[in-house]
């Protein structure tokens, strides 16, 4: 199961660099990223940055432990990181979050790593069917720009991260999540478009006037 997860996670990661600027191997899949992070809330720059962090954390992770980096997820907005995944160790959990920090750009950790003996294949199946389907339930949703969200699902908690144009958005998204079979609990951490946390700097860096 590890070693699917990790050949899994490698794949992810070089599709991501096809959103960051200078990958000519892959300018197909630039043009085609680059298109739909123009749309986003973050651009295509904000989504550029997000994705280093996110090659950044999982270099790291594997650096460390080819178990904390299968085990674990990133879901990246605006430089807010949420961190989603089950663990049987505290401190592999503490570690992780240790090693993510290290990342440049990152503004906040959102630390929601599980502590469980529960999991395997019939569960992470279920999970990433219900990523699927949610994902799909909100590219086709009335009043729902789907690309500014992210989703992940772990032993049937729902996890959301993204920005919403306004608390009415963010209700729909909230709503359809919740009705999901084989969900057990939707974790939100949607921001509107106004909140202030979008502009924060990263800890220890002064705000440029």
């Amino acid at each position: 199961m590890r070693k699917i997860l990790v050949r899994t996670k490698f794949a992810l990661a070089i599709l991501a660099l096809a959103a960051l600027p200078g990958c000519a191997g892959l300018v197909v899949g630039a043009a085609a990223t680059g298109a739909v992070a123009g749309l986003q809330e973050r651009g295509f720059t904000g989504t550029a940055n997000d994705n280093a962090i996110a090659l950044e954390i999982n270099h790291y992770w594997l650096q460390r432990s080819e178990k904390i980096f299968a085990a674990l997820q990133t879901q990246i907005y605006e430089g807010r990181v949420l961190i989603s995944g089950a663990v049987t160790d505290p401190d592999m959990r503490a570690e992780a979050i240790q090693l993510a920090w290290k990342a440049r750009g990152v503004r906040e950790i959102l630390n929601e790593i599980e502590i469980t003996n529960e999991g395997g294949l019939t569960a992470y199946a279920k999970d990433t069917w219900s990523a699927n389907e949610l994902r799909t339930r909100l590219l086709f949703a009335r009043g729902v720009n789907s690309i500014n969200y992210s989703v992940e699902v772990v032993n049937g908690t729902v996890y959301l991260l993204g920005v919403s144009a306004d608390q009415a958005e963010h209700d729909r998204v909230l709503g359809i999540a919740r009705n999901m079979a084989n969900v057990r609990r939707v974790v939100s951490h949607i921001i509107n478009r106004d909140d202030p946390r979008r502009t924060r700097p990263p800890p220890g860096e002064e705000r440029r006037s």
